[in-house]
């Protein structure tokens, strides 16, 4: 009887072990956007991809719109590992102590998405991501959103234009130098709490990419739009240190491919958003939309050169001078 019972419970502490060894792996994915923005659909593409090449052993739980975590306390839950996948901006690393990520930041310092990708898809931006193993963390990729452009409620077509308002940034010592060269008064806020901000002024106006500001309704509350494009705004994919290192190697290397197809199709679609968006702001009729003249971007761009040179101790003037490099800007010619 007690060999009988010794296999028998041999045999249920096997079975037990099995069925454990079954579970799938849980990657919690929180972000602060809605799904129905370049980083909502990219985040399901990866869920969607990292589901399929793992056969079912991994499983990907998405929670968009700030329904798990805000934007200030997103980044302590992945370092503790409450969850394992955030796509937080890439203000936010000046925060969490590697500031020289605040050069994406930088105001013109990319013209479009061809000079953007020299640094995100080159040395440069693997190096940056490498920085964050310090932190715990695992930088995977970068995904665009796109550029931003201000908003408010009256018209935006100088600096000056700007002069007293109140505007919404993001936690970020070079946006706070931005938004004061051109003479506003810089407003911290999470980006869950913008919309609110905006109908009941407390803030004036805001900076985002035109898919961010149509998801959120912002272009209800704000009656005028300026394409600027005076900034870029991107997401860096990044996980717990410890649980990326920790996943067996095979699952690992399909997480990796499954990324690599998110990270192609986040970029293919953010502009494809974007332009979205600005055509459905325009025919709600609740905004107007206003291009700046070559002259009045260039004004916009020669106002905000100075934050360049003010953010070179704080970012590093040589990483500055290594993205001068890679996209041809020449600070002499404006």
């Amino acid at each position: 009887m007690k060999l009988r019972a010794l296999v028998l419970g041999l045999a249920l502490g096997s079975f037990s072990l099995l069925a454990m060894a079954q579970q799938p792996i849980i990657i919690k994915f929180s972000h602060v956007v809605a799904n129905d923005t370049p980083k909502g659909h990219a985040a399901e593409y990866f869920k969607k991809k990292a589901e399929e090449l793992t056969k079912g052993r991994v499983k990907v739980e998405v929670y968009a719109n700030s329904t798990l975590y805000k934007d200030k306390e997103e980044m302590e839950a992945l370092q503790i590992g409450a969850v394992q996948m955030l796509a937080p901006s890439l203000a936010k690393f000046g925060p969490l102590g590697v500031k020289e990520f605040e050069v994406f930041d930088l105001p013109y310092i990319f013209d479009n998405y061809d000079e953007l990708h020299k640094v995100t898809q080159g040395p440069v931006g693997r190096m940056l991501l490498d920085k964050l193993d310090a932190k715990g963390v695992k930088g995977l990729a970068y995904w665009d959103n796109g550029f931003k452009s201000f908003s408010a409620n009256k018209e935006i077509k100088s600096p000056a234009d700007l002069k007293g308002l109140k505007m919404r940034i993001q936690s970020s010592k070079v946006l706070e130098s931005q938004m004061r060269a051109l003479g506003s008064l810089p407003q911290v806020l999470a980006f869950s709490e913008v919309y609110q901000a905006l109908q009941t002024g407390v803030v004036d106006g805001t900076e985002n990419p035109i898919s961010n500001l149509y998801t959120q309704k912002m272009h209800e509350v704000q009656k005028h739009l300026t394409l600027t494009e005076h900034g870029y705004l991107g997401y860096a994919v990044i996980t717990n240190k410890k649980f990326w290192d920790g996943l067996p190697v095979d699952i690992r290397k399909q997480l990796e491919d499954a990324m690599e197809q998110a990270t192609r199709y986040a970029n293919q679609i953010a502009k494809q958003e974007n332009d979205a968006s600005l055509e459905a702001v325009k025919k709600s009729g609740k905004t107007q939309v206003y291009v700046p003249t070559a002259a009045e971007r260039a004004a916009f761009r020669k106002a905000t050169l100075k934050v360049h040179t003010e953010m070179e101790s704080r970012i590093g003037k040589d990483l500055i001078q290594s993205i001068y490099k890679e996209t041809g800007f020449n600070p002499a010619k404006l």
